[in-house]
């Protein structure tokens, strides 16, 4: 490690509290989190350890070196919302989950997230699963029973430790389905029978395929060994997921750890509720990126909040992105970053992950350009693939817009609408976007088709329609700077 790197600290969920970051082998850091079920796109829940990790895996590479570091992120394709996705729609399943993981990796790559070193299908891993079933059985921790493999949580006496919970939480919590199978209810399952049209493998206890714990503990063996260094996740995987994934390895691999470091972020809410469909507020990645919000953007919001705390998505969030990332985009246009990532970044993100030190840190480097652009390139911001969206300030001065209308409206409600638009636009240039949602709001509340939006989209604000054969457009020419 550079001696002028600070030493790492992260605060670990096995022993609840900040503790330094020790690899079990510098020369071959390995970290695993857990991945996305691909059946349907990845909500913007979904995308938070996506970019937290992300993060975690640019410091640790910086720290030990690029080679020196393994990071790993699964995906599970089978599971029964794949199946039941697949027989709604008719198609394979093999197309669905490839098509997922297709979609996944576009709406991850607009956050400005590097690939991990592995991705590892869990129906690649199926023989190792069976492998460790088989093992747990001849060691008394898991049984056979009506066609399933179920884990005996009682001969874990560690059960329970990672998630620190009691026996009647944990039973609680579990929302385990009462099987007359089960000798105990907080046994899990290994393996299931496949009923046919499901996809399943041959296993010596019938057709079948694996529960969902098994497949973490199976891929993260045969890609980073028996006990590595870190395993990260949501903070909804600590019980049952995670818990039961420590109880399998470490039975299994007889050791005492699965992962010396466990680390979780926080939930995210939207304007202070519960993100659910049911309340209206559910979006995914590529619904944002539809609407015009840059994944740059999206990402930066993700990582103004410290990790371990709730995240509350807001709207003036957004704002603060838009402008926060214009701005530096225009101060460091056209110069090279320094050679070295500032100090203060690295001493952040070396504090547990602080990533909202990071940024008030890199705030801070106005009057310093090239630093500015280190810094912000290290947490993966002001990279060109991730800045279509943007176009110079001082580009925007005598720039087109236009109104769109349909064919017979009346000449003085033309007339209207594109002072509307000017007024929208002049307030949005001023920056004050109270205003320019209260006109906005008003042109729709005209009732004649119109909408505007304020996009980033090929790096323009416009008037954002579909036109239809009878619809006809104006053009407006801002003569103002918008700087």
């Amino acid at each position: 490690m550079p001696s002028t790197t600070p030493a790492i600290q992260l605060y670990n969920t096995r022993t609840r509290r900040k503790e330094p970051f020790r690899p079990i082998d510098p020369k071959n850091v390995r970290m695993y989190v857990c991945g996305p079920t691909v059946y349907d796109r990845a909500h913007i829940g979904n995308a938070r350890p996506v970019v937290v990790f992300d993060v975690l895996f640019r410091l640790m590479r910086h720290v030990y070196g690029p080679d020196h570091v393994t990071y790993v992120r699964n995906f599970t394709d089978v599971d029964d919302k794949i199946n039941a996705r697949a027989k709604a729609t008719g198609r394979p399943i093999r197309d669905i989950t490839d098509e997922t993981i297709r979609w996944y990796h576009e709406d991850m790559d607009a956050l400005g997230a590097l690939r991990p070193t592995a991705e590892p299908r869990a129906t690649a891993h199926v023989p190792g699963m069976i492998a460790m079933i088989e093992t747990l059985i001849a060691e008394g921790h898991a049984y056979a029973a009506d066609g399933h493999v179920l884990f005996d949580v009682g001969t874990y006496p560690a059960y329970g430790r990672l998630s620190r919970r009691s026996l009647d939480d944990m039973v609680a919590g579990a929302r385990v389905e009462v099987a007359p199978y089960k000798k105990d209810p907080m046994d899990f399952v290994l393996w299931k029978p496949s009923e046919p049209g499901l996809p399943g493998w041959d296993s010596p206890w019938g057709r079948g395929r694996p529960g969902w714990h098994i497949e973490c503990s199976a891929m993260s063996k045969a890609l980073l060994g028996e006990t590595f260094d870190l395993h990260g996740g949501g903070i909804d995987l600590v019980f049952p997921h995670h818990e039961n994934e420590v109880a399998q390895s470490c039975c299994a691999n007889h050791t005492e750890r699965m992962a010396n470091v466990w680390m979780h972020n926080g939930f995210l809410q939207v304007e202070g509720e519960k993100m659910a469909k049911s309340l209206g507020n559910f979006f995914t990645v590529k619904e944002l990126l539809d609407r015009g919000v840059p994944g740059e953007w999206v990402r930066y919001v993700l990582l103004k909040t410290h990790y371990q705390k709730p995240l509350n998505w807001t709207d003036a969030d957004i704002r603060e992105a838009e402008l926060t990332l214009w701005h530096w985009r225009d101060l460091t246009d056209g110069i090279a970053p320094a050679d070295v990532v500032p100090e203060p970044v690295i001493e952040a993100l070396a504090n547990d992950l602080n990533t909202h030190l990071a940024l008030r840190a890199v705030a801070a480097m106005q009057s310093e350009p090239e630093r500015l652009l280190a810094g912000a390139r290290f947490l993966g911001f002001l990279t060109p693939d991730i800045g279509k969206w943007y176009l110079p300030r001082k580009a925007l001065k005598g720039r087109e817009t236009t109104v769109v209308y349909r064919d017979g409206t009346p000449e003085p409600v033309v007339q209207a609408l594109r002072s509307i638009v000017e007024k929208w636009a002049n307030a949005r240039s001023n920056k004050n976007y109270d205003k320019s949602d209260t006109i906005r709001n008003g042109a729709s509340e005209l009732n004649l088709g119109i909408e505007i939006k304020a996009t980033r989209a090929g790096s323009e604000i416009k008037i954002d329609r579909t036109l239809n054969d009878d619809e006809k457009r104006t053009v407006i020419r801002f003569a103002e700077d918008m700087s």
